[in-house]
């Protein structure tokens, strides 16, 4: 089974998706760290952050890769602390605009969601990287909601440029932020991140088949 999350940054995406995997024992897959990992390879490789096709490249060579525990592998190297950095924040952006390099990492993405057991989450997964998956999540929130959650998972980052970077990455993200048509969309702005795992993990048993 795959369980497909989207939404945008702050609405919890990441919180409840690992929380869910956790409680049903299945794979997590965040594939906002992929394109962060590129963007350190990238940086560390002086690769062109405006090229897309160079970008592209060198994310097909060396293919984002999780262990058990949900480390970041690229290039043999774990980046799982390194990909959240603020300097990588202010370019992923920026790298994952790029069409050339969204259509490597869906294929990456496909790849790794291919057995099954899976919940992914990020953007037009439900639409375009999984739209066969079993259960679909769109995930959304208000804004000052969802900048406050940044702020508490990046301390080290300005209220004020927080704010700032989640208009920008919303506009750029906003031919990718449509819930599938068979999406449950859930708001989060006043749900606890338990409520919220809760709800999806009923759709879920529900959807299983009864020998699961």
């Amino acid at each position: 089974m795959i369980v497909a999350i989207d939404g945008p940054a702050g609405a919890g995406k990441s919180t409840v998706a690992r929380r869910l995997a956790e409680r049903l024992r299945f794979r997590y897959l965040d594939t906002g760290a992929m394109y962060r990992a590129l963007t350190w390879l990238a940086m560390r490789n002086d690769v062109p952050l405006w090229e897309g096709q160079p970008l592209a490249d060198l994310a097909r060579r060396h293919p984002v890769s999780f262990d058990h525990a949900g480390r970041v592998f690229i290039d043999q190297t774990d980046v799982t602390a390194s990909i959240r950095q603020a300097r990588i924040d202010r370019q992923v952006p920026v790298v994952a605009r790029h069409p050339a390099v969204r259509e490597v990492m869906r294929e990456r993405q496909r790849q790794l969601g291919a057995n099954g057991d899976v919940v992914i989450e990020g953007r037009d997964i439900g639409t375009v990287v999984a739209p066969n998956a079993e259960v679909k999540i769109y995930l959304k929130a208000d804004a000052a909601v969802r900048a406050r959650r940044r702020q508490a998972e990046r301390p080290d980052i300005g209220g004020d440029a927080l704010a700032t970077d989640l208009k920008i990455r919303d506009r750029s993200d906003a031919a990718r932020m449509r819930p599938a048509p068979d999406a449950e969309q859930i708001d989060t702005t006043s749900l606890e991140v338990d409520d919220v795992v809760d709800h999806i993990e009923r759709l879920v048993r529900e959807r299983q088949p009864a020998s699961a």
